[in-house]
């Protein structure tokens, strides 16, 4: 959804009494540790895409909480809000946190050559590690090639 400052500013509004509703006025168990992570308005405000965060095994269960819980949620929304239009609401799950645990569980796991030095080219420049990696035969053969470049 194109979102421009206005639309910003009105989803982080309605982001914020979202969480209230959801913190204090719906008391279903399955959206509990539930994170709102943003809320995309459209320009007439008649439409918002919520979306929700939280343990990758639970998706579908919160999924069908928020489902079933959306027509109170509305309404006390449209009690909170000063708005001529409540907007219709749709829930989704926010990805990212998956993706952000799964790059940093790729960092962990990060390969013992990345911490070592290396020259504007990329080659490390420790000899026992060039040594270990096979490359003194790759620079013998470039200073063959710079050798018979220099004698033409």
């Amino acid at each position: 959804m194109k979102q421009n400052n206005a639309t910003r500013r009105l989803g982080e509004q309605l982001r914020e009494k979202l969480g209230y509703i959801l913190l204090f006025e719906v008391s279903d168990p399955r959206l509990d540790l539930v994170t709102l992570t943003g809320v995309e308005v459209s320009i007439d405000r008649s439409f918002a895409r919520v979306f929700v965060s939280c343990d990758g095994d639970r998706y579908e269960e919160v999924l069908e909480a928020l489902g079933s819980a959306k027509g109170r949620i509305r309404s006390l929304l449209a009690r909170s809000l000063d708005w001529r239009v409540t907007p219709e609401l749709d829930f989704r799950i926010d990805r990212s946190t998956d993706e952000a645990e799964r790059i940093a569980r790729a960092l962990e796991n990060a390969p013992e050559t990345i911490d070592v030095e290396k020259d504007e080219e990329g080659y490390p420049l420790a000899p026992e590690l060039r040594a270990k990696l096979g490359l003194e035969q790759l620079d013998a053969g470039i200073e063959d090639d710079d050798d018979q470049e220099s004698h033409e």
